[in-house]
């Protein structure tokens, strides 16, 4: 699936909702909220602070998901086309960082 196509299938979900796609405001909230669990996942598998026993099971992979889908509803609420959106950012670390890293 690509992204204009992940863009129609959160898009067609919110819209059977009276309530539609919150604010740009309330959807960066939950954004922050969403990176916050994906760092705390993060933690728990790579760093040194390991989960109690009585934390309920996550993976990193549910919580990209998780992302993913408030940033594509911030994308929409917006009318942001994300593939146009990545590829302008690409464009630009290719021309602006073309010499910032060391190449294998």
């Amino acid at each position: 699936m690509d992204m204009q196509e992940m863009q129609k299938e959160v898009d067609t979900y919110i819209s059977q909702f009276k309530t539609g796609y919150f604010s740009p405001l309330a959807n960066l909230a939950r954004l922050t909220e969403e990176v916050g669990e994906l760092a705390r996942e993060i933690n728990h598998t790579h760093g040194e602070k390991k989960k109690k026993s009585s934390e309920e099971e996550n993976t990193i992979e549910a919580e990209l998901g998780d992302n993913l889908f408030i940033l594509i509803c911030l994308a929409n609420s917006l009318n942001i086309d994300l593939n146009k959106s990545f590829e302008d950012t690409m464009n630009k670390f290719n021309v602006r960082d073309k010499d910032r890293f060391e190449r294998k």
